[in-house]
């Protein structure tokens, strides 16, 4: 009997060594000494989630707002090496502008130059570019009235190079685009291009207009037409992937590093996109989703963390815990920690000890 004694003693002796694949949530919250270890906790519930949702940011990601309907082109804006067609209509008899006998003469391909400029004979230069065609014909009027007071004109435009958008990457067919038509919209434009891959995870959109960066994801422009604002001359439309990521260890189905397939994911996406729990492992109340703020984001009135390093604290095994954790969102380089269940190492160890004894009995026969 004493043999049985020792062994059980030497198994519960080595059980607080045992191999473990994460730490228990004890061993992660606990307070430390160290003052450069200190962080602080929160526990994600019902009761907390508006304080907590209204926290700054981490920085960890760049954000760009999409462009407003009103920042929309209002129709094509003339630009330099686009080719101008005119028709000048003039009833009067003595006109400079036509022959004898005509009511209109046409003056085709005329090219605006690098200055914005065409020339009209008996006018001289006249600037139409960043103008409409509707704004450039009554500029066009206005400056014949002088030499024609009864003259009528219209005209027509041949987008050059300018007048053109670039589709950059992400598509089936990039490259640029001219833009013949004023209601062209960015859906029309990835259309055009033949669509977003599909290999492509969680689409970004970046529209870079006059030196700004616009950026939206395809998710939410499918969502919200409203949004699908018309391209102008010059726009550059550039479709990427979501770079962003957060980290997956502990008692999960997965150890990695995850990458958001969603704008907003939550906790409770978190743990689905890693497989969930290990039931032979996880302790289900203790699941951590640990977050380092910048310096400046600390706050001592609640409005923000009162440390950098803070650990959230999720516990699954109440119906509170689990809707909070569907509405916490989860921001990018989290890391998303599945603490290990203590009395799945006692059963551990318990199992140790029956096999001991099943070793013993079999050499003892």
């Amino acid at each position: 009997m004493k043999i049985f004694g020792y062994l059980i003693v030497l198994l519960v002796l080595a059980s607080c060594s045992l191999p473990r694949g994460a730490a228990l949530e004890s061993e992660i919250i606990a307070p430390r000494k160290d003052k450069q270890s200190e962080f602080a906790v929160y526990a994600v519930t019902r009761a907390s989630l508006r304080r907590l949702s209204r926290w700054p940011g981490t920085g960890n990601e760049k954000t760009y707002r999409w462009i407003s309907p009103g920042d929309g082109s209002d129709g094509i804006s003339i630009a330099p090496n686009d080719r101008i067609g005119l028709t000048i209509w003039d009833s009067d008899e003595n006109s400079l502008l036509t022959a004898p006998g005509q009511k209109s003469v046409r003056i085709d391909n005329t090219v605006v130059s690098a200055k914005g400029t065409i020339f009209v004979p008996y006018i001289g230069d006249i600037a139409i570019a960043g103008l409409s065609v509707e704004q450039a014909r009554k500029r066009l009027q206005e400056a014949l009235s002088s030499v024609a007071p009864s003259a009528q004109v219209q005209i027509s435009v041949n987008p050059g190079q300018r007048s053109s958008v670039d589709l950059v990457g992400g598509v089936a067919n990039p490259g640029n685009y001219p833009l013949t038509d004023e209601n062209l919209t960015v859906l029309n434009l990835l259309s055009k291009g033949g669509g977003v891959a599909s290999s492509l995870r969680n689409p970004q959109l970046r529209l870079v207009r006059q030196g700004r960066i616009y950026g939206i994801s395809l998710a939410r422009l499918y969502a919200s037409p409203d949004l699908d604002v018309p391209v102008r001359g010059g726009d550059k439309v550039i479709v990427t992937q979501d770079r962003r990521f957060f980290r997956a260890l502990g008692a999960a189905g997965a150890e990695k590093i995850v990458p958001f397939t969603t704008d907003h994911p939550s906790a409770l996406d978190a743990i689905s996109m890693i497989g969930g729990l290990l039931d032979s492992r996880a302790n289900p109340a203790g699941v951590l989703v640990l977050r380092e703020y910048p310096k400046w984001a600390v706050r001592k009135n609640g409005r923000g963390p009162s440390d950098r390093r803070v650990v959230f604290t999720l516990d699954l095994t109440t119906a509170d815990g689990i809707f909070s954790a569907g509405e916490f969102a989860i921001q990018p380089g989290d890391t998303v920690l599945v603490t290990e269940a203590s009395v799945k190492s006692a059963e551990t160890v318990l199992g140790l000890v029956g096999n001991m004894f099943g070793v013993f009995r079999a050499a003892t026969k």
